[in-house]
């Protein structure tokens, strides 16, 4: 009996409440009833085996499938968490080895470099710890960025969420070819870098309370500047108000349509006109101009009926009425001078095309016109280009040499020519040297425009109607069709009015 007491006690087992008894036949029952042996012998190899439980092998097979209870009562979910409590005791026990995880992890973290895709957009619902620490904190679990190596390769994509315990901070970085790092205390050491290079159109990445700060300072002492360029902004803007409302306004010019140029024919002139324009009165000479020896027959007429050409006779003529028109009643027109058809043919030398004064000189001698040309307003000078009819005009109101094409043409060589003629013109009969240089040369293009191949002639003669009232050319290719009718009456009653 003294010898099992001796035995449980070296037993380890014996008092473990998981312990089994194995089911197999054990060999110390048998030693027992062996008189010459003793239970507790050491020397005895079947009573040192019994004292132990069974080994198992350490050949285990793979289980796809709950685990079950180890064997002597100790489950797995057991030992994990026995392996938990002895973490969390060895992290209590000093505080060596946590600092030493911290660091390493930060070292780990700061050997990363991130590449920034797009433009960066910060913001900032609250206001972090005052405290340096860094805007990725450990307790973070959502923020997204795409990592590159240190070799330049690109890594992965990471998501992470940080929040302390004052407020949330969402980082969204979206820019190009930006990179910065993730460790706070690199980032402060370089803020100053950092921010000495931004200006007001650069946005950089904050990394960190520290950084936002001095960016916020570095924005607000531009605030003054700001704030005094909108205050320059806007005293100029009240001296341009200021100023605008002194000025005094002009009116737009909108010109009056005068009635005269537009008097309506009466029933007698309308038939006046028919039995001129019919064919019993082709031959029949109408009228007879006697200042200017011109003759009109019904035939000469028929220019003025629907789709005809001008002739020289009824240019001529119409032309020695207008200027009639003006000596009648000289303080309602301008002082005028009107040159019949073949003038510039003369003048530019006819099929030669070589300037000659020598062949108009005569043309325009006091005694023949009674004034000098230097004393006219405007000169009216007809054109005619092989079968249209353009007018040509020497300002000298305006100072300027004028050219009228009612299918907007252009012809400097005629400007130039008139510019020589009027030069030599005022020498040779006023006795004066005059400059024309300065003298615009003049193309209008903002004219009633001709719609069809036959009107040229009305528009040239219309032209030279309105300009010598002083009006402007307020009439288009709807009053041709009148115009022609007007002119044949007027023809007939030797008379413009």
């Amino acid at each position: 009996m003294g010898a099992l007491t001796s035995n449980s006690k070296r037993d380890p087992y014996s008092n473990a409440p998981d312990f089994h008894i194995s089911k197999k036949p054990r060999l110390s029952s048998f030693m027992h009833q062996a008189p010459n042996q003793t239970l507790g012998s050491s020397n005895n190899t079947v009573s040192r085996i019994s004292r132990y439980p069974e080994t198992t092998s350490k050949f285990r097979r793979e289980v796809h499938a709950p685990c079950r209870i180890l064997k002597f009562g100790i489950s797995r979910s057991k030992d994990i968490e026995y392996s938990e409590k002895n973490k969390s005791s060895t992290a209590e026990m000093g505080n060596f080895l946590s600092k030493q995880l911290d660091f390493a992890k930060r070292s780990a973290l700061g050997a990363f470099r991130y590449l920034i895709k797009e433009k960066e957009v910060i913001d900032v619902d609250n206001e972090l710890e005052k405290s340096g620490k860094e805007v990725v904190s450990d307790d973070s679990s959502i923020q997204e960025v795409e990592a590159i190596e240190e070799d330049g390769r690109e890594d992965r994509s990471m998501v992470f969420d940080r929040r302390s315990g004052e407020g949330v901070v969402d980082v969204k970085i979206v820019e190009e070819r930006s990179v910065v790092t993730v460790d706070g205390n690199i980032g402060l050491q370089y803020a100053s870098k950092m921010l000495d290079s931004l200006t007001l159109n650069n946005e950089v990445v904050v990394s960190s309370v520290e950084a936002y700060k001095k960016l916020l300072g570095m924005a607000e002492r531009r605030d003054g500047r700001l704030k005094e360029l909108d205050f320059q902004i806007e005293l100029n803007e009240k001296k341009l108000s200021f100023y605008q409302s002194i000025r005094p306004v002009k009116k737009p010019e909108v010109q009056e349509i005068p009635d005269e140029p537009f008097i309506p024919l009466t029933e007698e002139e309308e038939y006046d006109i028919k039995r001129a324009l019919s064919a019993n009165n082709r031959r029949r000479i109408l009228v007879t101009h006697k200042n200017s020896n011109i003759d009109i027959t019904g035939e000469i007429l028929q220019c003025l009926a629907p789709g005809a050409w001008l002739n020289d006779e009824v240019i001529n003529l119409y032309f020695e009425l207008l200027k009639e028109r003006e000596k009648r009643e000289p303080e309602k027109f301008l002082k005028c001078h009107f040159f019949n058809t073949f003038f510039y043919k003369k003048l530019a030398g006819g099929d030669k095309k070589i300037y000659d004064y020598k062949a108009v000189r005569r043309w325009t001698t006091e005694r023949k016109l009674g004034y000098f040309l230097i004393d006219c307003d405007k000169i009216f000078v007809p054109v005619h280009r092989e079968i249209h009819w353009c007018l040509a005009i020497i300002n000298k109101r305006d100072q300027k040499f004028q050219y009228l094409d009612s299918l907007k043409g252009r012809d400097l060589r005629v400007l130039e020519n008139l510019a020589k003629y009027y030069v030599e013109e005022v020498k040779d009969k006023s006795k004066k040297d005059i400059d024309v240089s300065n003298w615009e040369r003049e193309f209008l293009e903002d004219l009633p425009e001709q719609q069809n191949g036959y009107d040229c002639g009305v528009f040239m003669i219309k032209y030279a109607d309105f300009y010598s009232r002083g009006i402007g050319l307020c009439f288009n290719q709807d009053h041709m069709p009148y115009f022609r009718m007007r002119t044949a009456k007027e023809i007939l009653r030797l008379r413009a009015d």
